[in-house]
């Protein structure tokens, strides 16, 4: 599983590292860090909680 993120539209509110610590991170601008790519498959359903609680729509699951 692969997931896309636009640093762009991140509004840093942290809930992609609280959902999913071994898959995100943020910068010192708090803005979103993709750590693993593509997702270890057993870190795949906080990857899907994270997309999911984003408030900014800055993740997403990419098309396989």
């Amino acid at each position: 599983m692969r997931i896309e993120v636009d640093r762009d539209a991140c509004i840093s509110a942290g809930n992609c590292v609280m959902s999913a610590a071994e898959v995100f991170d943020q910068d010192d601008d708090g803005v979103v860090e993709l750590l693993a790519d593509p997702v270890p498959e057993a870190e795949e359903e906080h990857a899907r909680e994270a997309v999911r609680l984003c408030p900014a729509s800055a993740l997403r699951i990419a098309a396989r």
